[in-house]
């Protein structure tokens, strides 16, 4: 169990990549945001971004205990999680891709309130949370500058 644990944190092992693993962990993420885009279900991706979120919290339970500090780098099921909120209901195009993974890097990174303060909560929960709350900063200013150039989500 704790190897299927592991395997879900890293997000099938993109979380050891040796620098920029969060980066790395949403790049990682592409292929799965491509999927749901390509099948255009806004309920298929809420769903999935749901089930990560819900996988997350359980698989990084352990991972502070596993990779010996508070919110390992490994750990980039946070960042899968929070990169799905920040395409939820946008349509394919590179630019979306583009631009969608360039603001949620730069939410992750910056972290505008609440996210740096529910990093400070225990185990899986300050794991994940901050990275949602990126995701959700990310696909809000996305659609904001979507908008202001007269264009749709």
């Amino acid at each position: 169990m704790r190897a299927l644990r592991t395997t879900l944190c890293t997000w099938f092992g993109s979380g050891l990549f040796p620098f920029a693993s969060g980066t790395a962990g949403t790049i990682a993420t592409i292929p799965l945001v491509l999927l749901l885009w390509w099948q255009g279900s806004l309920l298929l991706h809420a769903a999935v971004t749901i089930l990560v979120t819900l996988v997350g919290l359980w698989a990084a339970a352990d991972a502070e205990q596993i990779f010996g500090k508070k919110d390992p780098g490994q750990v980039v099921i946070d960042e899968t999680a929070g990169y799905l909120l920040a395409t939820i209901g946008m349509t394919f195009s590179w630019p979306n891709l583009l631009l969608s993974f360039l603001l949620f890097r730069a939410m992750d990174i910056i972290k505008p309130f609440p996210a740096r303060r529910l990093e400070d909560l225990r185990g899986s929960w300050g794991i994940m949370l901050d990275d949602l709350v990126a995701g959700l900063y990310a696909n809000l200013l996305m659609r904001l500058g979507l908008y202001l150039w007269g264009l749709s989500p």
